[in-house]
């Protein structure tokens, strides 16, 4: 019998606002632990909450990014739960009429167009963070009440590929849109996954399992193979899958048991009665939708279409927000798109991985990579001095780009005597490619014009190089 999976994912998403969700306390990742903290965010009795109205409008910013129908009139409600991560023993969320409704994310996987939809999205706060030592749990309440929404999508994936290319899209949009960084190492982006696997045509879903609090794209991929696995063998033999939640073992690959699963009345939901409703005009919405930015899509369909740019060109300048809008300074400065894109896809990104990012681009600005591609435009030096021109600068943390091309002699040459010189000394000492060239065979050209290049230590300019070779052999 052959089996289907089914995915859905329940991703946790830390929005960039000043201070917490309920309470004036800000937010400061590596920050000493319970510094930022007051008696709302620790549960004190008789302290109340007020809502964050940054991250309402960032919620709705979001849902409006994935085309989300916005709630006019949204609730809050009390998830009541014992754990030492949250104080109050309940965690403000919104149950049954959430900010957000519907939406939909159309994303490219392995070649094919699939579009998944979602249910929802809901604001709620963050937990406290709890780390566990030898013989103890320690609780660092900086992070609880922080503002967090969860993005819910129905069960419409049925492989890892699809989860995959379903959260790179979601990490992309939200970044672009500003809402939040979606740092998996600082916790902004968390995933509880939920796979079930059934008998192909059975309409029915079959049991589901929750892999819980997940940070790593990688993993999760992992997991949710392990997991289609797992259950698949389960049903082969006989067995039956328990509903239950899971975790994961990144050491071993494999998901392990650690309770039975909840449902929604385990937790004993029912309105918060400390805060009013959340109610949202139309003429609100609309204003906040004029104020969506270019997403990853369009700003790739910008870079092929008016930048003239390979379609690979423009996946990976857009992979990263950082790196595309940095790419669209220079090209405000520089003007020369595919010269931009080698520059930064190759040398750029080369030294972004030995010295870090922001290390890199302090140094080569988008002033002086525009400087350094004018150069390059302008045949002042070739595209192999430009890679060189660039190690000098990053090396030197910093430099006058034409000042460092003038000291190291890098300028091309394209003086008419000089190039005639060089190619009358490798017309001369290859006679067998200039015969080869003469009886027809023009690919012979490339040898003598390297070994042009070489004579000229690569200064040479190439173009200049093949039209003397060309008057020379053809005259």
């Amino acid at each position: 019998m052959k089996y289907e999976a089914t995915i859905g994912l329940e991703t946790h998403i830390m929005q960039k606002t000043a201070s917490k969700m309920f309470c004036a306390c800000k937010y400061e990742y590596g920050a000493a632990p319970n510094t930022h903290v007051c008696p709302v965010c620790l549960g004190y009795p008789g302290a109340l909450p007020v809502m964050n109205e940054k991250a309402i409008e960032l919620c709705c910013k979001a849902g409006l990014l994935l085309g989300c129908e916005i709630n006019p009139c949204s609730k809050w409600d009390r998830k009541n739960y014992f754990y030492p991560d949250m104080a109050k023993n309940y965690q403000i969320t919104q149950a049954d009429e959430p900010l957000c409704l519907g939406g939909e994310l159309e994303v490219d996987v392995d070649g094919e167009m699939k579009t998944f939809t979602l249910e929802r999205i809901h604001q709620e706060e963050n937990a406290a963070k709890n780390t566990h030592v030898a013989g103890a749990s320690l609780v660092d309440y900086n992070r609880a009440g922080t503002a967090l929404m969860e993005i819910v999508s129905n069960p419409c994936m049925h492989s890892s590929a699809d989860a995959l290319a379903y959260l790179v899209a979601l990490k992309q949009i939200m970044e672009y849109g500003g809402i939040s960084d979606c740092n998996p190492e600082k916790g902004q982006i968390r995933s509880d996954v939920n796979v079930s696997v059934r008998p192909v045509g059975q309409e029915e879903l079959g049991s589901k399992v929750e892999i819980k609090n997940m940070n790593s794209f990688a993993f999760i991929q992992q997991a949710i193979e392990y997991e289609i696995d797992r259950q698949t063998d389960l049903l082969e033999a006989g067995g039956a899958v328990v509903q239950e939640t899971r975790g994961f073992d990144s050491d071993r690959g494999e998901t392990f048991s650690q309770r039975t699963k909840e449902n929604a009345h385990d937790y004993r939901y029912f309105p918060e009665p400390d805060l009013m409703p959340v109610k949202i005009s139309a003429e609100q919405v609309e204003q906040w939708r004029s104020e969506l930015p270019e997403l990853p899509a369009q700003r790739r369909e910008r870079y092929v279409k008016e930048l003239s740019l390979p379609e690979y060109d423009a996946g990976v300048l857009t992979a990263d927000k950082i790196i595309s809008d940095y790419f669209d300074e220079i090209i405000m400065k520089a003007d020369h798109p595919k010269l931009v894109s080698n520059l930064v896809m190759g040398k750029g990104m080369s030294w972004m991985n030995e010295i870090g990012q922001a290390e890199y681009l302090s140094i080569m600005t988008p002033a002086v990579t525009g400087e350094v591609v004018g150069l390059v435009a302008k045949k002042v030096i070739s595209n192999n001095a430009m890679n060189e021109l660039v190690d000098i600068l990053v090396e030197r943390k910093g430099g006058d780009p034409k000042a460092i091309v003038e000291e190291k002699g890098m300028a091309q040459v394209s003086n008419d005597s000089a190039l005639e010189g060089w190619a009358d000394e490798a017309i001369a000492a290859n006679p067998k490619p200039v015969e080869e060239y003469k009886a027809g065979n023009t690919a012979s050209i490339n040898f003598l014009m390297g070994q042009v290049m070489k004579a000229s230590r690569g200064k040479a300019n190439p173009g200049a190089v093949m039209q003397v070779l060309k008057q020379k052999l053809d005259g």
